[in-house]
């Protein structure tokens, strides 16, 4: 019997996937507990036309965080921050503090985006951005120092 998966089934196939089962095992097992349905040509149809969405979708978002990471490689960034003489900042500078700076000039981009060990001390330092689909940017913090 043909069975569409409602949730990941351990052993068997993931949400979506069409499977052969037995007959026994769909009945007593899957349908009772709501894991699968029985395939049809209309949930068959149903299953097609998300996937073609979910793609478009997907395609679209590759297109807005590869137009992202482009517009933000190379931006420069400049905080101003309290440091002692010999220049190391009172409060260092973390992702949270960048992704504001960023967001002040234009940049959608989330604190859990920026890939960093927190900045102790004044001076320019390389920041790596991630974005999703495996895209990455790099900016340049400059940390000046205030009193």
């Amino acid at each position: 019997m043909k069975v569409v998966l409602l949730q990941k089934v351990t052993g068997l196939g993931n949400v979506d996937e069409i499977k052969e089962v037995a007959e026994g095992y769909a009945r007593n097992f899957l349908f009772p507990r709501h894991l699968a349905v029985q395939a049809s040509p209309r949930m068959l149809q149903e299953i097609e036309n998300r996937h073609q969405r979910e793609a478009k979708q997907a395609e679209r978002d590759l297109h807005e965080q590869q137009q992202l990471a482009a517009r933000i490689d190379g931006v420069e960034v400049e905080l101003k921050e309290k440091a002692s003489e010999g220049g190391s900042l009172y409060a260092a500078v973390t992702a949270q503090k960048v992704a504001e700076a960023l967001q002040k000039q234009g940049f959608k981009v989330e604190k859990e985006q920026v890939v960093m060990k927190p900045i102790k001390e004044v001076g320019s330092h390389v920041v790596k951005m991630k974005f999703r689909h495996g895209l990455e940017a790099e900016v340049t913090v400059t940390v000046l120092a205030t009193k």
